[in-house]
């Protein structure tokens, strides 16, 4: 009777679709805030870097702390006060700030997400019928994965065209429409009947573990594992403009995000039912492979279709590793800690990603772009080990 559990009801919808807003503005401003930077405010390079990069610092701190407005505030409140905080921030970037102020604007705009972004996924794996998580989880982060793919183009596009202010205006009126939509949701409250085995024990566990006011414990292990696959493919996020400016082929990069979509909008309708019905490790091995593959073809890649080819293997791979990771990570403890579940495993992919390139650009001081997607690739291979010895080999086979 679960199976047959409706996955695309209202609210799914309108949280998937504020996701997919939250995604495409982060995304339509990571591209262009370095060259605002440097071009308005004569910051240098390096100022520019930590002005990308504070905004994922922020949305991190917002993740450490999102658990306790959860606890205080519950759901609703505390995805309404995030996104109002982030409409406010959105307008801070018309006020022509010095250096100093815009990185304080770009930690609290992160802090902000990170606070509403948690809340959103918190929401998804508790209202998903449980026989269908990885399916449910799966279609939701496809919201994201439309962000990554249409936030870069239409950011280039309008810096091209248009410019920074109205690259500005737009990330205002799409963070109105996520308040918007927000104050639509109907939150349901939490099914007693599931929590109750479980409350004591998350409560004693609470009490006697400082780390477990911040954090869900038992989603330490598969956000380890995530973290280290998304240093991995930081590389690919943070250099591959580069990358392609050496190699010749940069009109072909402008489609590699694109291409890296559209194979997991293939694959994740596969992917998260084969996942409900047969565990973890058959999507999660082949994933690691498959990605592994991709950067060895990356570090050699000499044409526009070996670009992109990279591009789809790295969705098949990488793609279904973040949404199997986050699957595991909201299955493993009770649906009142989910909260905490889920703030764990995005505090661990957004340092992969946030603070990955910075050490990643520490080594291209004595490494070129090839060598860098070479010892990539050979760094996803050895997640698979990894995987196997923190999760992997304690999932029982499913029938």
């Amino acid at each position: 009777m679960n199976d047959q559990a409706p996955l695309w009801t209202r609210n799914f919808v309108l949280v998937s679709s504020i996701n997919f807003q939250l995604v495409l503005i982060f995304y339509l401003l990571v591209v262009v805030i370095v060259g605002y930077a440097v071009a308005e405010l004569e910051a240098t390079t390096a100022q520019a870097g930590l002005i990308s990069g504070l905004f994922i610092v922020g949305t991190l701190v917002g993740r450490l702390l999102v658990g306790q407005f959860l606890e205080h505030f519950g759901r609703k409140t505390t995805l309404v006060a995030g996104l109002i905080g982030f409409l406010v921030f959105s307008f801070m970037y018309f006020i022509h700030f010095d250096v100093g102020m815009l990185l304080l604007v770009r930690f609290m705009h992160g802090f902000m997400m990170g606070i509403a972004s948690s809340v959103l996924g918190t929401i998804i794996a508790q209202i998903l019928p449980p026989a269908r998580r990885g399916e449910g989880i799966g279609y939701y982060s496809m919201s994201s994965t439309l962000g990554t793919a249409i936030g870069p183009f239409l950011a280039i596009w309008m810096m091209l065209h248009i410019g920074y202010n109205a690259i500005f205006i737009v990330s205002s009126i799409i963070a109105a429409s996520c308040l918007i939509v927000a104050l639509l949701i109907q939150i349901p409250n939490l099914p007693q009947t599931e929590a109750a085995p479980v409350k004591e024990d998350a409560v004693q566990r609470a009490k006697t573990s400082l780390m477990s006011r911040f954090i869900e414990p038992n989603a330490l292990p598969i956000s380890i594992i995530m973290l280290l696959a998304s240093i991995c493919y930081s590389g690919v996020l943070s250099f591959i403009n580069f990358y392609a400016k050496k190699i010749d082929l940069v009109e072909t990069a402008s489609f590699f995000f694109l291409t890296y979509a559209i194979a997991i909008l293939i694959s994740r309708p596969i992917t998260g039912p084969l996942m409900d019905r047969k565990g973890a490790n058959i999507i999660m091995y082949p994933a690691f492979v498959l990605m592994g593959i991709a950067l060895i073809l990356l570090s050699t890649a000499n044409s526009a279709w070996g670009l992109l080819l990279c591009a789809a293997l790295l969705g098949f791979g990488y793609g279904n590793i973040q949404s199997v990771c986050q699957t595991i990570a909201v299955k493993s403890t009770s649906i009142e800690r989910m909260g905490f579940a889920t703030s764990t495993f995005f505090i661990f992919l957004d340092a992969g990603l946030g603070f990955g390139p910075y050490f990643i650009g520490k080594s291209l001081d004595y490494i070129g772009y090839s060598e860098l997607y070479l010892y990539s690739a050979l760094a996803a291979f050895a997640c698979i080990a990894v995987y196997f010895l923190l999760h992997g080999r304690h999932v029982k086979p499913s029938a």
